[in-house]
This record gives C-alpha cells, structure tokens and sequence, in this order.
C-alpha cells in the first residue's frame, strides 16, 4: 500500500456552520469541553437550551463536522457530532473534504497518542495552554493511496470499521466499571440516606470533624523520566474518583520532604484547584508503591471519627459535586477551593462503624472488577497498538 499525507489545512479546514434562521427562545444542542469524554469523544450530557442562553464565544457546527480540542489539557478530546449545535471556541470545527477524507479516520487520527504528543509539544500560553494553529493547519496528515480519492476513502473507512471495533471491546469494559461505580452510588445512598433530608438522623457537622491532618503537596519542579518518586497531580484523579497512572512524572525527595509529601495506602487525595468542573475531584490511594504529591492536591488523614471512604463517597456524590461546584473561586480561569474550605463543608457524622461497613463494600467491589480493569488496560494497550500501525502505514 502506498502512502502520502495532506496538510490539514487542504483536506480538514476550520469552517464553521452559517448561522441557522432560529428565534432566540428556541433549543439548541450547547457545547463546552467538560461534556466530552477523553479519547473516545463520548459526550457525557448534551445540554439543551434557548439560543438565547449561549455564549457568544460560540460556533455553530453540524453532522459533517470533527470538532478538535484546542486547548491542553484535554487535546485528545475530539468529536464526531450527530446534529447541529453550538460549541465553544475551543473546540475548532474542522470540515473533512467528504470526497478525500472520512470523519471517523480524521476523529483516531486526532486522537492517536502520536499527534497528542505531537501538539503536546507545540502548545503556546502559560496559564491555558492552545495549540498554534499556524501550525497545525500546515501538519499532515497520513493517507492511503493520496493520489487516488476513491481508493483511499475506501481505505479510509476500512482501517476506521477496524478501529471502532476496538473501541468497541474497550466501550464495553468502561459500561461494566461504570455500572459498579453507580451500584457504589446507590449504595452510598442507602446507607447513610440523602444529605439534604438526613433521613437517617445522623449527626450534622464539618469534614474538619472528620480529619485528623490536611496537607498540600510539593510544589517542586518534576521530571518526564527522572526522579525517586512518581509524583500524582490532578490529572490523576478521575472525575467518578478513581485512578488514572498513565501519565506520571518523577520527582526526588529529600527525608524532610517524605514526610511531607508521600502518601500511604489509604489516604484521601483531594483536586483542589482545576476548571471549575473539575475542581474537588477525589478519591482513596490504595496502591502500595511509594508515591509523591503535587501542590494542586490535598493529602487528607482521618481522625478516630472518619473514614476516607466515607469521606470520598460524598464528595463524589450528586449531592457532594453540587457542594463543590457552588463553592469553588474562579482565579484566571481556573477555580479553588483549599483545605481550610474543603474542611468547613458540612456533612452527616455516621457512626464509625457504619463507615467502614461502606469502605468493606467499596473494597469488595473493586476487587470483583480487577479482571475487568486488568482487561480495559489490555484493550487500551491493543487499541494504542493498532493506532500507531494504522498511521504508520502498517495496518
């Protein structure tokens, strides 16, 4: 198979959709970039709403469109829309020639760990990062078969009906976890009741009742490669409050700092500063590798009152994100919400008792889904393997 490439600017450019003829009251599809999902562009809630409620730093954009994510850290957020709608600036309405380059080809292509790396490194901004555009409209893009359109769309499609199938397997495997995390949800709920009504009666009191230290992370340089330690930031913590090791940097401790800094099995890590969606992500280390703290976290221990898995539970509860998105401080773009302040949230006190009977089903659980989680790194791994042979030309 003979290969080329093409500018993006030739085949992809940014065109978006005329405005369409719409009365201000009518509902229109509205989208920002926390409503998608990382690497596979699932939209996690489509927001409808009157025209009149959108931004003005807006596109409009429709079913033929590949919207790309711009801005770092979310460059591998790439969408294939189904309808017309509006999106932010930030994500560019790339418009595939239809005649030379298939959507879902355009969509991996973007988000193959290759060009994530790639537009990693040419992101300009201190505070919002954003790919230059002048140079990604001059970057290429690999194609099959460049100098003949049919043979290479068809092409096209083929390695893209190959790719959805591995995505498929690796969808699946996410359903499954998600069901277990909504499952631990509902269990939540049925132990210690709503945290608007107490219908069980608990005790009202703050988190700070519940903590025995709060404690920020280093806010040392880290390394790609070097160091003692893998260091955890933000984009470790998931939002559903799990864990995420696929992009770790290193750092080096001194024997003051470890005291500082590390963090042992069974310690709360709290995301105190991020976009304002983000921001309070949380969730219970339990690996038992040594591992380091950045300063955009919070090291929570609990005292003889608290249970970090109680604690985790009703931060990432509806009821709990509601609480933090309502507090949270916008700074430059990102907001923030400290350990004095995360400490002052209200909560319902349970007995001790019946916090660790929760920690015992959250454990339980998780250790029923090691086989599936063991088996989404494998898809993840197959499916990163079958990216790179894609665009290599080797596939």
């Amino acid at each position: 198979m003979s290969w080329g490439s093409i500018k993006f600017g030739e085949i992809a450019p940014a065109k978006a959709l005329k405005a369409p003829n719409l009365k201000s009251t009518e509902s229109v599809w509205q989208l920002n970039l926390d409503m998608v999902e990382a690497q596979t562009g699932v939209i996690k809630s489509k927001k409808l709403g009157p025209l009149s409620e959108a931004g003005s730093s807006t596109h409009w954009f429709d079913d033929s469109h590949v919207l790309y994510s711009k801005l770092r850290p979310y460059l591998n957020k790439v969408v294939l829309p189904d309808s017309l709608g509006l999106a932010t600036t930030e994500l560019v309405p790339m418009l595939p020639d239809p005649k030379r380059l298939d959507r879902r080809y355009l969509a991996y292509y973007l988000r193959s760990n290759s060009f994530v790396d790639w537009t990693s490194s040419q992101v300009a901004g201190e505070k919002m990062p954003r790919v230059s555009m002048k140079v990604f409209w001059d970057h290429e893009i690999p194609l099959p078969y460049p100098d003949d359109p049919e043979k290479s769309l068809k092409e096209q499609k083929r390695i893209a009906a190959i790719l959805d199938k591995a995505d498929g397997l690796r969808r699946k495997r996410k359903q499954a976890i998600q069901l277990a995390d909504d499952f631990l949800r509902a269990a939540f709920l049925d132990m210690f009741g709503d945290p608007v009504t107490n219908t069980k009666g608990f005790p009202i009191g703050t988190i700070r009742e519940m903590v025995a230290t709060a404690n920020y992370g280093s806010s040392g340089k880290a390394s790609e490669a070097d160091g003692e330690y893998p260091i955890l930031r933000m984009g470790n913590i998931t939002y559903q409050g799990g864990w995420d090791f696929n992009s770790l940097k290193y750092i080096d401790l001194s024997e003051k700092d470890k005291t500082k800094y590390l963090v042992e099995k069974g310690d709360l890590l709290f995301n105190r500063t991020n976009s304002r969606a983000l921001v309070g992500k949380s969730a219970v280390f339990e690996s038992e590798i040594p591992m380091a703290i950045a300063g955009y976290l919070v090291r929570i221990r609990p005292n003889e009152k608290g249970n970090n898995y109680y604690i985790a539970g009703y931060l990432n509860s509806s009821h709990g994100k509601s609480t933090l998105l309502n507090m949270c401080k916008s700074i430059v773009g990102m907001a923030n919400i400290n350990a004095q302040e995360l400490q002052d949230i209200k909560i319902l006190i349970p007995p001790k008792c019946i916090q660790d009977d929760f920690e015992n089903i959250v454990l339980e659980t998780r250790k029923k889904l090691e086989k599936s989680s063991e088996s989404l790194y494998d898809l993840n791994v197959l499916f990163s393997s079958l990216s790179q042979k894609t665009f290599s030309g080797k596939l």
